[in-house]
Formats: C-alpha cells, sequence, structure tokens
C-alpha cells in the first residue's frame, strides 16, 4: 500500500512475525486433538451459527463451495456435525454441531487456553497488562 505511513507499515512488520507464530501453536493445539485449524473453525462457526447452509458457510468463510462441502461432508462422516432439513425450503439443508463435535471443540478450547495460559504466566505482570490491553484492538483488527 503506497500511501500507508510509515509507521503503519513498521508496525504491521513488528505484529506479524509474532501473531504467524502465535497462531501457528495454537492451529497445532487443535492437531493434537485430531482436527485440523480448519475443522475446529468450522464448528466453532456452525456452533454460533446453528442451521447454516454450505454455501453461507463458504461464503463466510471464503472458500469454494465444493471445497466447503468436502469440509462438511468429512465433518459429518466423523459425527461431529449433522444436517437437518429446512422447515421452509426442502431442498436446503441446514448444519448443525453434534455432541460429539462439541466435546471435540470444547478439548480444543481448553488445551489451546491451556497454552496460552502457561506461556502468559511466564510474562512479568506488566506484559501481560499490556496484552489485555491490545486484545480488543486486535478483535477489531480482524472484524474490520
Amino acid at each position: 500500500m503506497p500511501d500507508t505511513p510509515p509507521d503503519i507499515v513498521a508496525l504491521a512488520e513488528t505484529l506479524r512475525p509474532a501473531l504467524l507464530r502465535v497462531s501457528r501453536r495454537l492451529r497445532l493445539e487443535a492437531q493434537k486433538v485430531g482436527l485440523s485449524a480448519q475443522d475446529a473453525l468450522l464448528l466453532g462457526h456452525i456452533t454460533k451459527n446453528p442451521g447454516i447452509g454450505v454455501s453461507a458457510l463458504a461464503e463466510a468463510e471464503k472458500i469454494s463451495r465444493p471445497t466447503m462441502s468436502a469440509h462438511v461432508k468429512r465433518l459429518e462422516a466423523e459425527g461431529l456435525i449433522a444436517r437437518s432439513d429446512d422447515a421452509k425450503d426442502g431442498r436446503r439443508s441446514g448444519l448443525t454441531i453434534t455432541p460429539a463435535g462439541i466435546r471435540k471443540l470444547e478439548i480444543i478450547r481448553r488445551e489451546r487456553n491451556d497454552w496460552l495460559a502457561a506461556r502468559l504466566s511466564r510474562l512479568p505482570p506488566e506484559d501481560r497488562a499490556l496484552l489485555e490491553a491490545a486484545a480488543g484492538a486486535l478483535l477489531r483488527l480482524v472484524d474490520a
């Protein structure tokens, strides 16, 4: 971005490697439970949006419908999600998370939180306060 101020570019250069490394480690925690980070993300999205269709899920995650269909079929075969018929449109089915999917997602969240809490506990209180203050801004960054 040629019009981006140099201080913003420098901040991006500083944050990017740290965010990538934290993200990579959190993805690994999902893999320890036997799911890819993408699968964990999809389970979370379906949990927050019960009844969402495959097309809407693909659009929300910015991937193609055929790719999303493959993910959905695999998660369904593993018993982590289920399809339900749409009462208004018989051609459409919605997705819901199953009890097994909820359990798997809870394990992933717990593993990720445990990993992160262990690392945070090693930091001095002032660093933890800085990270706590930055959390809202980071969420706004990805929601923008």
